[in-house]
């Protein structure tokens, strides 16, 4: 036989005695390889069934080819798929029934427009609206896609961080001039109610024993603004909801109606649902008002969106310079709020007189961040003319204002306010007023004052004659006043009476007249958001100037907009930056949006995103909303969203490019698991046997590791008791389905009492050193750590969380989900005999489930491979399956993860990075409330408040200084 039918018999003899080296792992004889003689009809038996299949396979025609891609590439052409008869015959009789069939099947002609038609402005309104069916867009939506990364949260479409490269330039920004941020998503809820009845109801949200409530009398009077956490029906300190900011309307001495107040709660979109419902159960609002906007028609098209095209009709086609052609262009208009269906109720009243409404997008909320902000606004507003004329003003569409200006106590009122407004251009910082000053202005259209190119808004000391000023880094420190005769710091005024005036205005803030605004009156918001001057009419009179560029003069005819400044206190908690981060919130109705933007903009305000305003929060140590609100369903929600976000990153990693958290000893690297931290630590405090607490709970100080004698030993059994698969018992699955009933509710609870963070805050402090000498001065309270004082902290308080600020004291920069461990005696003794000394390093842990994930995938494929259906693996009540393993990560349930590894585990971290405010590494985040009085009550004195800190990847401990800012 030939050497290719020796080939052909040696692969029919592969395939019935199968491959050697794949079965025997070795490779095959001389005599297996190389048959000695060849019988035909063996072979052509073997062979038949081969040559058939070969055969139907070049005769059947696939669905996705054609007849004419059968030819050879050198007969093809592009005319035979449109004319059959150019086609070999013997193919035609197929390619007519092609065509005969496709013609049944042929889709149907796109009716997309072209791309001139698509960006006309009608059709991009319409296009708009359709867009906002699931997201929401802000009225700074447009301008923000095109410079910034655009993320999907809370049903809104929010710009996360610039594209270009400014995370310093934002930190600048806010630190030295002004950083301008869109918070039109957050959600304003407003109650009207008489106010013995509307303290009453909201008495049982809040409590006392954490900070100020609404009968706060400096919030209650309208000239200030409040920040509190609510919590649900008499559930303090349990059950949490978020935090929210609130203004009261001040009280109208002219009108009459002292009774009815009017209160603005504001809050966070992914709180709202939650303190809506508590709203209304606390106020018995369970009877909705029907909503009195009116319907839109149905041959009219609206979405869910902001805004809406009126298809105009017009005869003859639009052409330049053609009224009618002017006309017939669709106007912008701002209808509904834009989150839900305009025939849901946006209004609940009760029996006694209290209504709450949803005025959820009716007002846009944008702050200015930073010293210079006040500067901003100064130059970007003016506030509005009186109308002394009132025969002209009578005749245009703002009404209201000449209505207004009639009444003389209205026009003084006025008055005060731009006199307080023109004040403010004498301050060097926000800060330097009261927290929370509340300021109402009418102003005039800004974008009547935009100048022709962008400037930077900066304190102008020509316009302020008898005073030097000492400028440093763009800002305005101090000045010489000659009547004085003496620097001052952070002061310009011009003479004698304003410097009083100033001096007044910093101690005790804007008087109470000057915090009326008309932006609280329903009426006035929705005549100047309809009666707004297009930009296509601005334009046109822009054009008929006789000298271009001159600023435009529309006398009455000018929109009057009323607006509410409010003052944000930036760091007020803590002794470092005090006053770092203030700037401005301004209220403007809807529909102004874009209006108030380009001149903020205009004159040097640099925007930011949903990540400055974390590094905002961050840098000034306070907790964010919703990350870090740990006890409320919205901050649960969050993180488990982000554990599913990090978890896909991970997966999409190849193994040998992403870190074994079994091996570095991080149990959970994408969440921080604050329930198990609590009742680890609970079960530790009952577990001393002698009553006495945590003080007497010091078990596993100094790095001692209970019953076992080694490490290794107590990973083991940890293994052993994690991945045993132990049957499940009905016990077990009645305990999961109970978890799943509470699963946005959660067991801990966040430690806001003030008396007690005051005790805990003296008690992290070193007995000596320069931080104490400074606290000395400040506050004196009780520092001696009591066995009576910790259990009566603990009674109050289990399973509590306590929000700190970690501060390294060495190199190194803590991330997200980093962890807080106790050093022990050694470490400490240690960092006080080398200054150079980093900290300890974890041992490297065993990964004890690496060969259970290679069985996994092993099985995997083999079932892959076989035929046939294969038996379903094993799944938990909860539905997922339990044999899934994640190389690198431990698999539920999680053990004592205080034990886990060499040093106690105490707290998490929830944010983390390289502070450029404090030039060093910095980390928020929550300990056991347990876990800090074992450490304090073990710590010496003079090393109080130390504490190890480690990221998720690595094994390298680093000592920083654990402070708890009150």
């Amino acid at each position: 036989a030939d050497s290719r039918e020796q080939n052909l018999y040696r692969g029919g003899f592969r395939e019935k005695q199968g491959t050697g080296r794949a079965q025997k792992g070795g490779h095959p004889s001389k005599s297996q390889e190389i048959p000695q003689y060849i019988t035909a009809t063996t072979f052509a038996h073997a062979r038949a069934s081969e040559v058939n299949a070969m055969l139907r396979a070049v005769k059947q025609m696939s669905s996705s080819a054609q007849v004419f891609q059968y030819l050879p590439r050198h007969m093809r052409r592009r005319a035979m798929s449109h004319n059959v008869k150019r086609l070999p015959r013997r193919l035609q009789a197929m390619a007519k029934r092609e065509l005969e069939k496709g013609a049944h099947q042929k889709k149907e002609k796109s009716k997309s427009k072209c791309r001139k038609a698509r960006r006309r402005h009608g059709n991009l309104l319409l296009d708009f609206n359709r867009r906002q069916r699931k997201n929401i867009w802000l009225e700074t939506h447009i301008w923000h896609a095109k410079r910034f990364h655009m993320v999907k949260k809370w049903r809104y479409c929010l710009g996360d961080r610039p594209t270009a490269k400014s995370y310093r330039a934002c930190y600048r920004a806010m630190t030295k001039h002004c950083l301008l941020q869109d918070l039109s998503y957050y959600c304003c809820l407003e109650v009207i109610g008489v106010e013995e009845e509307l303290l009453k109801a909201l008495a049982r949200l809040t409590s006392k024993d954490a900070g100020a409530t609404f009968a706060a009398a400096a919030c209650l009077s309208g000239k200030r603004q409040g920040s509190l956490v609510l919590y649900g029906v008499d559930r303090y300190p349990q059950e949490a909801l978020g935090s929210v900011d609130f203004i009261w309307k001040p009280k109208n001495v002219h009108d009459g109606s002292t009774e009815s107040r009017q209160l603005w709660i504001w809050t966070h979109p992914a709180l709202k649902e939650d303190v809506l419902a508590e709203l209304k159960k606390v106020c018995q609002c369970l009877v909705p008002v029907e909503p009195s906007v009116p319907v839109p028609e149905p041959a009219s098209v609206h979405c869910e969106g902001e805004v809406k095209a009126e298809k105009l009709v017009c005869t003859g086609k639009r052409k330049r310079g053609d009224e009618a052609g002017e006309l017939a262009v669709p106007v912008k208009k701002i209808l509904g709020d834009g989150t839900r269906d305009p025939l849901h109720p946006v209004s609940w009243k009760s029996q006694v007189g209290i209504v709450i409404n949803d005025l959820t997008m009716e007002i846009i909320r944008y702050r200015l961040t930073g010293p210079l902000s006040h500067c901003i606004l100064s130059e970007a507003l003016e506030v509005a003319t009186v109308h002394k004329d009132t025969k002209d003003a009578d005749r245009g569409a703002h009404t209201w204002w000449s209505e207004h200006c009639k009444d003389s106590d209205h026009v003084s009122l006025h008055n005060s306010q731009r006199n307080t407004f023109q004040l403010l251009k004498g301050l060097g910082s926000p800060a330097e007023i009261p927290a929370g000053t509340v300021l109402g202005l009418t102003v005039g259209d800004p974008r009547l004052r935009l100048p022709k190119k962008r400037t930077k808004a900066m304190p102008d000391p020509t316009q302020f004659q008898g005073s030097f000023f000492f400028f440093f880094q763009g800002r305005a420190f101090a000045h010489y006043c000659r009547s004085c005769a003496q620097w001052e710091p952070l002061l310009i005024h011009a003479d004698e009476p304003d410097h009083e005036k100033v001096r007044q205005l910093t101690l005790e803030g804007v008087a109470v007249e000057c915090a009326q605004s008309l932006i609280w009156s329903q009426t006035i918001r929705n005549s100047v958001t309809q009666n707004k001057l297009s930009e296509q009419e601005l334009n046109r009179l822009k054009s008929e100037l006789l000298v271009p560029g001159t600023r435009l003069n529309l006398g009455p005819q000018e929109s009057k907009i009323p607006i509410l400044l409010l003052q944000q206190p930036g760091k007020v908690k803590g002794e470092e930056r005090p006053g770092w981060g203030s700037g401005w919130d301004v209220l403007i109705p809807k529909g102004w949006g874009m209006a108030f933007w380009i001149p903020f903009i205009y004159r040097g305000a640099r925007a930011g995103g949903l990540q400055e305003a974390l590094k905002h929060s961050q840098y000034k140590g306070t907790p964010h909303s919703p990350h870090d609100f740990p006890d409320c369903p919205a901050g649960i929600q969050f993180a488990r969203e982000m554990e599913s976000e990090l978890l896909d990153k991970f997966n999409r990693r190849p193994p040998a490019k992403r870190p074994n958290y079994i091996k570095h000893g991080t149990l959970a690297p994408f969440r921080c698991p604050w329930e198990q931290l609590a009742e680890d630590w609970e079960r530790r405090s009952k577990g001393g046997g002698d009553g006495s607490g945590v003080v007497a709970c010091g078990s596993l100080d100094s790095g001692q590791l209970g019953p076992f004698s080694s490490l290794e030993e107590v990973q083991e059994e940890r293994m052993e008791t994690s991945a045993g698969d132990t049957p499940m018992t009905e016990s077990g699955k009645g305990q999961i389905n109970s978890e799943q009933n509470q699963a946005t509710k959660s067991t801990v609870c966040v430690l806001r009492s003030r008396t007690q963070l005051k005790l805990l805050s003296a008690w992290c402090r070193p007995a000596s050193g320069k931080s104490q000498k400074a606290g000395q001065n400040t506050r004196r309270v009780q520092k001696d750590i009591t066995a009576d004082t910790v259990a009566a902290m603990l009674s109050s308080f289990p399973k509590s969380l306590v929000w700190i600020k970690v501060c390294l004291l060495k190199k190194g920069s803590p991330k997200l989900h980093s962890m807080v461990y106790i050093p022990t005696s050694e470490d400490l003794q240690q960092l006080s005999k080398d200054s150079a000394y980093f900290g300890p390093q974890e041992p490297k842990h065993r990964d004890a489930f690496k060969r259970k994930v290679k069985e996994q995938k092993r099985g995997k494929k083999s079932s892959e491979n076989t035929k046939g259906t294969t038996a379903p693996l094993s799944t938990d009540a909860a539905g997922q399956n339990k044999t899934s393993l994640v190389l690198g990560l431990w698999p539920e349930p999680l053990p004592n993860v205080t034990l886990h590894c060499s040093r106690t585990l105490i707290g998490f971290v929830t944010q983390g990075d390289f502070s450029l405010a404090a030039g060093c590494g910095e980390a928020l985040g929550f300990v056991s409330l347990t876990g800090l009085l074992h450490m304090l009550s073990n710590q010496p004195a003079m090393k109080r408040g130390i504490v190890l800190i480690r990221n998720p990847a690595s094994l390298q401990y680093r000592f920083a200084k654990l402070i708890i800012e009150v």
